[in-house]
This record gives structure tokens, sequence and C-alpha cells, in this order.
């Protein structure tokens, strides 16, 4: 059974599920309606994994222009154009058994590309959510769907999952942030 998470919660996947070897991140969103007339806005968001290091070093970002890191241990399924569609938009593989011992974590973020010549931002986008997804199964471990309002934000980090005591675990975290593209989110791990 999924745990739905709420902003700021954390679960230990390795309690979670016995044996979890690798998850499929999946993270969807819709467009809200425009007005009283209805029609929708055209958003573009691109998710993207940047994975760190022992104290948050930067290693390198997974996204629809480089779509394979860690010797493929985090791996990017491809760039959906409109958000279009139920189910997860987006996904990223990981593989948390073969990752490199030298990663800590992976952080997944959601940027909206083209957000100041489109004048765009995150209040314009509804049912926002990510989950895991046991690769093994597809049995959906978890769940964190955006309930809040994140007007005037053009992106936000959704989650991590990080390594502690040698256990992986998920973070529901939830920030928006005024960065315009995945260069100016990179910069704050560089």
């Amino acid at each position: 059974m999924s745990v739905s998470l709420v902003k700021g919660q954390k679960i230990n996947l390795s309690k979670e599920v016995e044996g979890l070897s690798k998850v499929v991140v999946g993270l969807g969103w819709d467009m809200a309606k425009k007005g009283l007339f209805g029609g929708t806005y055209d958003i573009d968001c691109d998710a993207s994994a940047i994975v760190l290091g022992k104290n948050d070093t930067y290693k390198g970002v997974a996204y629809y222009g480089q779509k394979r890191l860690e010797n493929g241990c985090v791996l990017h399924h491809g760039d959906n154009l409109t958000g279009v569609g139920d189910g997860d938009d987006e996904q990223i593989t990981v593989d948390l058994k073969n990752m490199p011992s030298d990663v800590e974590k992976v952080v997944f973020v959601v940027n909206i590309y083209s957000c100041v010549s489109r004048k765009q931002d995150f209040g314009m986008i509804k049912n926002a959510f990510i989950r895991l997804v046991d690769s093994s199964n597809g049995k959906e471990i978890c769940r964190y769907n955006l309930s809040e309002n994140y007007s005037g934000k053009t992106a936000m980090v959704f989650a991590e999952v990080y390594k502690k005591d040698n256990e992986w675990r998920f973070n529901a975290v939830g920030q928006g942030t005024a960065d315009t593209s995945i260069e100016s989110m990179v910069r704050k791990y560089k």
C-alpha cells in the first residue's frame, strides 16, 4: 500500500520495501484553466535529478539533455513537452543497489522551460505530484502531492532520495524557488 506524504515528511525506503533495489520516480502535473472561458496554459515542465556526494558536493545532473549519470544508475526517460494526459509526465529511474558508494543524495527538481519569456509560474499548474515506484513490480511505494499555492515560483525542489546509516530514504521537500532554468538550480550545489 502506498504511503501518502506531506511536505517535510521522510520515510525509510529500506523499511517500506524489503530488498528494494531500483525505483522509478514519476512526476506529473496538469495545467490550470485560463479564466472563465476555459482552455489551459501551454506549460513545459522539465524534471531533473541532481546527484550529490558527501557533504552535498555536486556530481552531475540528469535531465532531458543528459539522460544518464553514475554509470546509468540515474536515468532520465525523456522530455514531455505538454504534461497532457494522466499518470507520470516524466520519469527518472534510480538504481539504488548499484549506485556508486560516493553518491549520498539524488535531488528531484522541476523547472518551467522558458518561464521568463512565457511569463509562467507554478500558480498556473495544478495536481502536481512526485511518486516512487518499485521497479521490480510496478507498485507505488509513496506519493507526495503538492498542495500549497506556489504562485510566483518558477521552479521546485520536489523531493530527494538520500542515504543515511547505509539505508536509502525519501524526503518530500516541496520548496518553490525563483530559478529560471536547470542551470540556475544546479549552481546552488556547485
